[in-house]
């Protein structure tokens, strides 16, 4: 059975319409990263996974049961950080981990105190005196110091720096080897790559793409530079190869990794002196759904700098 479970799910605020058939499935012992720009549905995603909002259609299940009906006793399974963490300003930060441990029943004190001090958090510091980062970290210690079957964390290092960044994908590490589940939302495509098992990629409320990353990579261009001993001839006659530049015996271009092996065998006939290649990113993969806009951004931003020239 799926920890988390979504068939075709809407959801529409007014005539717009948020999230259409968004399905999901995410197992236990796995970590799901869920992408998207600012306004593609993640958040109202998640929100209703956690009960918060009401799904308008489609199928929802929550270790098999319905987030809306049985939010209470949900909650008790599973640990939430946000993206922007607000706390009670005259409570400490340890009270808070504390209080939070309380609502879902139990916390590991020797867990807390090894996250304490990997995290590098003062817990007797009123949270009113905390820093963006240092809220992060109380929600974060919080949440791992737990024993939640499921994390749900939708952007939860913003405000932290790079080394307190390396703590936490070691914490959703170790949580993985543990077996619980995990779905992580984040900006930060480095860090979904490195993290997860499986990434869905959300547009305008719809899943656009879902799959491993090397999944994703088998039908996407692979980037190939080197030399030859020979000028290479006849590269742009073979199928699935663009952006090739070539120049004497250097050479550069993406291939359809369907066609990877045909191009290399090609090259081989040139006698290889060097040679890299180079599978595309994840920020690669995700810009093939959202290039346009980006470009569509980039050139009003132009337009707007030449009409205030």
């Amino acid at each position: 059975m799926s920890v988390i479970h979504m068939n075709r799910v809407q959801k529409s605020f007014g005539k717009f319409q948020a999230l259409q058939d968004v399905s999901l499935q995410v197992g236990k012992g796995e970590v799901l990263g869920f992408i998207g720009p600012n306004g593609a549905g993640k958040s109202t995603t998640i929100r209703i996974l956690l009960g918060l909002l009401r799904r308008d259609g489609g199928e929802m299940r929550l270790f098999g049961k319905d987030p809306w009906k049985d939010a209470v006793k949900l909650h008790r399974r599973l640990a939430y950080v946000p993206g922007d963490v607000h706390l009670w300003p005259n409570l400490t930060g340890g009270e808070v981990v504390d209080l939070f441990g309380r609502l879902r029943g139990r916390l590991d004190s020797k867990r807390r105190a090894q996250l304490l001090e990997r995290f590098d958090l003062d817990p007797t510091k009123k949270c009113g005196t905390y820093s963006k980062g240092n809220r992060q970290k109380v929600a974060l210690v919080a949440a791992f110091a737990s024993e939640a079957e499921l994390f749900i964390l939708d952007e939860p290092t913003s405000g932290l720096d790079p080394l307190m960044e390396a703590v936490f994908q070691e914490c959703v590490a170790e949580a993985k080897a543990s077996g619980h589940t995990v779905l992580l939302s984040s900006h930060i495509l480095a860090e979904v790559e490195t993290l997860c098992d499986r990434i869905s990629i959300i547009r305008k409320g719809k899943i656009v793409e879902s799959g491993t990353l090397r999944d994703m990579r088998l039908v996407s261009l692979t980037k190939v530079s080197g030399e030859t001993e020979r000028p290479v001839t006849g590269l742009e006659r073979l199928q699935g190869i663009t952006e090739l530049h070539a120049l004497g015996a250097h050479f550069e271009f993406r291939v359809d990794n369907r066609e990877l092996g045909a191009a290399l065998n090609h090259l081989y006939g040139f006698g290889i002196k060097t040679l890299t290649s180079t599978p595309p990113s994840l920020e690669e993969l995700f810009m093939r759904h959202y290039g346009d806009e980006a470009s569509s951004l980039s050139a009003s931003g132009t337009k707007k700098e030449l009409s205030k020239k």
